[in-house]
């Protein structure tokens, strides 16, 4: 059974569709990527599930239990959000906040005392515990919600842009700790519009765009699906123009073109293969200085996928 299922989910503003017929399964344990523009539906879908917004029809889950009045207790109980805002505490110090947040979980006593130095523990906070908390740093408080979400031992975490605005030191710490709770086994869901944050922290991605579901799949499937052909960068030592035009001949090269300094030549699969490109140069006189496949990044592939450049 999936952890988090969304079926035909969809929130409209008026005339505009925010979410549009999203459906979706994370499996237990899974870190998931939600990646997509800003306004392409990441954050309506997360508060959706963190029971802070109403669909206009369809239907979201987690762990089994109807995301919606009737069920919101209970799935509060299960699921951490994280928003992409900190919020004002200025009159409490790091303990004090999370101390109020345990209580509203009903967790008191020796237990609150101990959950809240593991939870700093984690987070690598425990020296920061009588520090006010507007006086941390960004990336501390946002190491500091995640804490505040742990409280209560959630089997889901929701993260809207955990690292928005950190400096790079501080979203290499998140995602360690990301990773560390993926460790322990949370399924998590991670939205971002910056897709190499999240390369080597989820197991799965899904691309949203303008409130559709482009993608969904393994980072390796979506560089597999946003390749549009076989292109190798070609290097000789003289004579450019010429050895373009000779490439332009060779039987199974479909297109090439002088770009940069180099040539860039878009094969046939199945007619040819980097061979018959070398063959071709050096048996026309040239000196080969380059042969190089040209590989789709997963910047290139985020980009082809929202832009529909691949179907």
């Amino acid at each position: 059974m999936a952890m988090i299922q969304t079926i035909n989910l969809t929130k409209r503003y008026g005339e505009l569709m925010a979410l549009s017929n999203l459906n979706l399964e994370i499996e237990e344990g899974d870190a998931f990527g939600f990646i997509g523009p800003n306004g392409a539906g990441k954050t309506t879908t997360i508060k959706i599930l963190a029971t802070l917004l109403k669909p206009t029809w369809g239907e979201a889950r987690i762990d089994g239990l109807s995301v919606g009045p009737v069920n919101a207790r209970q799935v509060r109980s299960i699921i951490g959000y994280v928003p992409d805002y900190f919020g004002s505490y200025e009159d409490m110090v790091v303990e004090e906040y999370l101390a109020f947040f345990a209580a509203s979980y009903n967790i008191h006593g020796e237990a609150r005392q101990r959950v809240i130095a593991d939870v700093l523990d984690l987070t690598d906070l425990s020296y920061k515990r009588e520090a006010e908390v507007n006086s941390l740093s960004r990336g501390m408080q946002q190491r500091l919600s995640v804490a505040r979400v742990l409280l209560h031992d959630p089997k889901v975490l929701l993260l809207d842009e955990p690292a928005s605005g950190l400096d790079p030191r501080a979203r290499i710490e998140m995602r360690e700790l990301l990773k560390e709770l993926h460790r322990m086994g949370k399924t998590i869901l991670i939205s971002s519009h910056i897709l190499m944050e999240l390369a080597d922290l989820c197991n799965k991605v899904g691309i949203m765009e303008q409130g559709e579901l482009k993608f969904i799949g393994t980072t390796q499937e979506m560089l597999e699906r946003a390749r549009t052909g076989i292109v190798y960068h070609i290097g000789v030592s003289d004579r450019l123009p010429h050895a373009t035009q000779l490439l332009k001949q060779t039987p199974g090269v479909q297109t090439a073109e002088l770009v940069d300094g180099h040539i860039r030549v878009g094969l046939d699969p199945a007619a040819t293969g980097p061979g018959a490109i070398a063959h071709a140069l050096v048996t026309g006189g040239y000196s080969l200085t380059r042969l190089e496949e040209e590989k789709v990044n997963l910047e290139t592939a985020f980009m082809r996928l929202t832009k529909g450049l691949v179907q």
